[in-house]
């Protein structure tokens, strides 16, 4: 246990601190996606790799740090286009 002592959360000065305490609905909400996909019936399935690879991908989308990733790729990338007010 002493190993782990680092990675163990605080949540009483998590929650004074007003910071989400539970992941719960986060958790819920991947269960229920990847399970959608990896059900036989479906028509499009994915496998446990290609679920990973999914996420990693929808995680840096909500994070917005896609772009910035593609854009050290490829330096001629165009920059975001802010619409016009």
């Amino acid at each position: 246990m002493r190993n782990y002592r680092t990675f163990i959360v605080n949540v009483d000065k998590r929650y004074c601190q007003g910071d989400t305490v539970c992941t719960a609905f986060v958790e819920s909400t991947v269960t229920q996606v990847i399970s959608t996909r990896m059900v036989k019936k479906q028509q499009m399935g994915w496998t446990p790799r290609e679920a990973h690879l999914q996420l990693q991908v929808r995680t840096r989308v909500l994070n917005e740090e896609l772009r910035a990733i593609f854009a050290g790729w490829y330096p001629g990338m165009e920059p975001v286009r802010q619409p016009a007010v």
